[in-house]
C-alpha cells in the first residue's frame, strides 16, 4: 500500500529539516567535530531519525554538496548555451557563486572547507564532479580560442582552473573573516575576478 501525497510531503519536509540543520552544525562547528546527534539536536528531531533518512554523517555531507553542486554544474550549461560571448558566459558564471554565497553563506563555507578542499576526503570521493565544472569552464575558453577571442598559448583547463580557484580563494577570504565583505565587496568580485582571468587570456 503506497503512502499518501501528505505523508510523502511530511517525510521530505523532516528530511530537508535535517539536511538545513546540518549546514548550520557543520558551518559553526565543523564536519570532523560534530556527531549526528548535534544535528538531531539542531532540527529538533529524534537522534534515531536523521539514521532513518541518512545512513551516516558522511552521506548527509554528500547530500548537501551533490545538491549545490549539481544547480552549479547545471548553471554552467544553461550559460554556455546561451547566445552571448566567453566574457558575458564566465560573468554569469562568477555572479551565480558569488550570489550563492551572498544568500547562503553557510552552505559555501561546508562546500569549500568540508569538501572542494578536503583533498583527502571528500574531495577526493568527489574529484570527479569537481572536474566536471572545470571541464565545462575550460570549454568556453577553448570555444573562445578557436575563434580567436583568446589567446592559445594557455592550456584551457589550466585557465579554468585559475578562474574557478581565484573566485573559490575570495570565497575563502570572506569565510574565514580574511577580506571585508558587504554589498559592494560582491559585486566587486564579480567585475574583478572575470577581468583578472578574461583579462589575462584575451587575445592582444
Amino acid at each position: 500500500m503506497s503512502t499518501s501525497p501528505r505523508v510523502r510531503a511530511a517525510a521530505a519536509d523532516k528530511r530537508r529539516a535535517i539536511l538545513d540543520a546540518a549546514v548550520r552544525v557543520f558551518a559553526r562547528q565543523g564536519f570532523h567535530a560534530c556527531r549526528v546527534a548535534d544535528i538531531a539536536d539542531e532540527a529538533g528531531v529524534a537522534y534515531g531519525l536523521v539514521y532513518h533518512y541518512f545512513s551516516s554523517k558522511d552521506e548527509v555531507l554528500d547530500t548537501l554538496f551533490l545538491e549545490r553542486w549539481n544547480v552549479l554544474l547545471d548553471t554552467i550549461r544553461t550559460v554556455d548555451g546561451e547566445a552571448i560571448v566567453a566574457r558575458e558566459k564566465l560573468q554569469a558564471i562568477a555572479s551565480f557563486i558569488v550570489e550563492s554565497y551572498r544568500h547562503d553563506p553557510d552552505v559555501m563555507k561546508v562546500i569549500i572547507v568540508e569538501v572542494t578542499r578536503a583533498a583527502n576526503s571528500f574531495g577526493r570521493r568527489h574529484l570527479g564532479d569537481i572536474r566536471e565544472a572545470y571541464r565545462m569552464i575550460a570549454a568556453i575558453v577553448t570555444d573562445a580560442q578557436a575563434d580567436g577571442t583568446l589567446r592559445d598559448d594557455i592550456d584551457a583547463e589550466f585557465a579554468a582552473m585559475a578562474f574557478y580557484g581565484a573566485i573559490e580563494q575570495v570565497l575563502t577570504g570572506w569565510i574565514f573573516g580574511l577580506l571585508p565583505s558587504g554589498e559592494e565587496q560582491f559585486e566587486q568580485a564579480k567585475r574583478l575576478v572575470v577581468e583578472t582571468v578574461y583579462g589575462g587570456l584575451q587575445a592582444r
